[in-house]
Order: C-alpha cells, then sequence, then structure tokens
C-alpha cells in the first residue's frame, strides 16, 4: 500500500496546512572536492536539495487546493550561508547543495506567490548545532572570537527569524534569504583551511 505524503496527513488531522518549514542538511565529511567520492555527492544533495524539492512538491499539493485561506501559505526553506558565501574550504559539496536549496527556493517562490503561496529561506551562519560542533571547522571559541559579537548563536536565535517569516509581518517578503549570521569571518584560504583540518 503506498504512503500518503505527510502534508495530506498533518492537514488532515489539523484541518489544514498554513506553514510549512523544511529543515534538513547532511555535511560531508571534510575534504577538498577532488577527493570527494561519487557517493558523497549523492547524499549530499539527496538530502539538501532533493528532499527540500519533494517536501515543497507534498506541500504545495497540499496548500494549493485551500485557495491561500485567510492571509495564505507560508513555506520557509532552511538554507545556509554556506550556499551563499561557502566560507569553509573542505565543504564544496554541502555549499553547492545548499545554493541549490537557495535557487530552487527562489524559483518557487515566483512560480506560488501570486497563488497565495509566499516561500523564503533562512540562512544559519555559526550556530551551536551538533551538525555545526561536529564539522571540524574550528574549536567553538575559535570561532565565537572570530565574530563581531563574539559569541555562536542559537537555535532559538534562528526559530525567532522562522516565526517573523512565517508570521502576517512578513507577507511582503517573498522569495527572500535571510542570513542569520552575524557576519561571518574572514574566509581562510585552503592551505589556512587545510592546517585547521
Amino acid at each position: 500500500m503506498r504512503r500518503t505524503p505527510w502534508p495530506r496527513d498533518a492537514a488532515a488531522r489539523l484541518g489544514g496546512l498554513d506553514i510549512a518549514f523544511n529543515n534538513a542538511g547532511y555535511q560531508e565529511p571534510r575534504k577538498a572536492l577532488a577527493e570527494q567520492p561519487d557517493e558523497v555527492f549523492d547524499r549530499v544533495f539527496a538530502v539538501n536539495t532533493r528532499a527540500l524539492f519533494q517536501a515543497m512538491k507534498a506541500e504545495l499539493a497540499v496548500m494549493l487546493p485551500q485557495e491561500a485561506s485567510a492571509g495564505g501559505c507560508v513555506i520557509v526553506n532552511n538554507a545556509s550561508v554556506s550556499g551563499v558565501r561557502n566560507p569553509n574550504p573542505g565543504f564544496a559539496l554541502y555549499s553547492a547543495s545548499k545554493a541549490a536549496a537557495l535557487s530552487l527556493t527562489r524559483a518557487a517562490a515566483m512560480e506560488y506567490a501570486a497563488r497565495g503561496v509566499r516561500i523564503n529561506a533562512i540562512s544559519p551562519g555559526r550556530i551551536v548545532t551538533p551538525m555545526m560542533m561536529n564539522s571540524g571547522v574550528a574549536d567553538p571559541e575559535t570561532i565565537a572570537q572570530s565574530l563581531p559579537i563574539r559569541r555562536m548563536g542559537q537555535p532559538e536565535e534562528v526559530a525567532d527569524t522562522l516565526l517573523w517569516l512565517a508570521s502576517e509581518a512578513a507577507s511582503f517578503v517573498v522569495g527572500q534569504n535571510i542570513c542569520v549570521d552575524r557576519r561571518l569571518p574572514r574566509r581562510l584560504s585552503f592551505a589556512e583551511a587545510q592546517d585547521k583540518w
């Protein structure tokens, strides 16, 4: 038997689907591009880009027939500042997949805004998460000291941005990417980054 996609299950239980947040991320083991096997490329893009495409398709299938009830529907995709600036050598696949996620977000936003679905993205930077802590970029104190505010962000600070994008206060915001990053530190040269690996 074929399983009903989760947005339909949620809409049936809750009486509709007004807001969706797509939050998926996989970062490859840190290596230079030429050292990454094809299987790793496939996994990174399957999680960071293909899953986003599939989630938005399923969400839109539920949202569009609702005819943008009341204030319309909202999709927010979690991307990454790596998709904007690629600040860390050794994570080319992650950066490329998140850049693709941003492009997918902008394209979908233009396609569905007139039909009552606002689509935007948020791009977290140095946020205290298990993936960030296990990335091998640098120790947390070094990362914190490289930021103008001298601390890493917390997941709740990303959530605040998400809540704003999902609210009526952001009703005129379409196809945008909001970076939650306290401005990234300078980029390391590849040689400097290799010294830190």
